[in-house]
């Protein structure tokens, strides 16, 4: 045997007697599997807990993020403006806002556009409330009036759209500049005439022992200022390099929906458990309105939820511009994807 052919025998041998000893071969090597990496996201909400971002927060409160991979921080939002601002500012990665303050946004900001990715509110919610025996029966006869309102409230923004279409003269509304908290009192004392609000908050005049029959109220929907409402918003940066993620946190947040939609009740116990301060009563009775008027519409039945009708879109950009005198009309590609959506079955209600 030559001295090449002992020198390998020999390697062979003392390979051998190491794999015994240190029992290499007793059995196959098993790996343990790879974890999987978990990707933080910084989320805020439009305003406080509430029945019109219950999706999220029974997403949150029954772990369908966690099942995801995601760690998922969740803060109450202080307005749609806000929200956006503060997602474009890289504060967030993602957000919940409504469509029209996107759309102002991305046309001012060139550069720092958002991308909405999943339509919660397919419906906007905007309306105006007054009571019998005020003297207003039409929206035309909330002219000479006063309205009240926090300034940069959406449906107060909104209103020359409503105006507009309505064929009321803005210069004769008279404005009155209203805390949140203060403004459905100051309608039931007679500070002012009428109020902006969504048409959600109808219970919180309930509440204050109005009759329920007294009550008056012109959505803008009905008049033809039929609006998407509020969507998820991403950075296109985040978008971009973790576009998994993004579809994670949209299945997790259909499955939720399709939950709030099918029992309230249990929801709202999911937003006590997030904040103790909320009215329990009162949140049910504004989520009913809520998925009634606003989240499952003819539209959501025929095209899934979370999605969007491109004509319809089309038509909600060209009211934004027009109402905020925006100096261009962006295109539906500029504002809302479809591609991080789940399949159509898994959005059907």
């Amino acid at each position: 045997m030559s001295l090449v052919s002992v020198k390998i025998v020999t390697a062979v041998v003392v390979f051998l007697a190491v794999g015994f000893v240190s029992g290499i071969f007793l059995g196959p090597v098993v790996m343990p599997p790879p974890r999987p990496e978990v990707v933080s996201i910084k989320f805020l909400l439009d305003w406080a807990v509430g029945a019109p971002n219950s999706p999220f927060i029974v997403a949150l409160e029954k772990g369908y993020f966690a099942r995801e991979g995601l760690a998922v921080i969740m803060d109450r939002g202080y307005g749609s403006a806000d929200t956006i601002a503060k997602v474009a500012a890289g504060a967030y990665q993602m957000g919940y806002a409504s469509l029209d303050t996107l759309i102002e946004f991305n046309v001012k900001n060139p550069g720092k556009e958002l991308m909405g990715v999943y339509v919660v509110l397919n419906s906007a919610p905007h309306a105006v409330f007054t009571l019998k025996g005020r003297g207003i029966n039409s929206p035309k006869d909330l002219e000479l009036k006063k309205i009240g309102a926090p300034e940069g409230q959406a449906t107060r923004r909104l209103f020359p759209a409503f105006a507009k279409a309505t064929g009321i003269d803005p210069a004769k509304i008279e404005w009155v500049s209203i805390a949140p908290a203060l403004r459905e009192p100051a309608l039931v004392k007679g500070d002012v005439d009428a109020i902006t609000a969504f048409y959600s908050d109808l219970p919180i005049l309930i509440t204050l022992n109005v009759d329920p029959n007294r009550i008056v109220a012109f959505k803008y929907k009905d008049y033809g200022v039929d609006l998407y409402g509020n969507t998820i918003v991403v950075r296109k940066d985040f978008m971009q390099s973790n576009p998994e993620a993004v579809i994670k946190f949209i299945k997790a947040v259909n499955r939720a929906m399709k939950e709030v939609i099918t029992d309230p009740e249990k929801t709202v116990d999911y937003l006590k458990q997030r904040d103790p301060l909320v009215n329990k009563s009162l949140e049910i009775q504004k989520l009913r309105i809520v998925l009634g008027d606003n989240i499952v519409t003819e539209e959501v039945r025929r095209i899934g939820l979370g999605a969007v009708d491109r004509t319809r879109l089309e038509k909600t950009i060209q009211i934004i511009v027009d109402a905020f005198n925006l100096p261009r009309t962006p295109s539906p590609d500029e504002i809302f994807t479809e591609k991080f959506l789940p399949p159509k079955e898994e959005r059907t209600i």
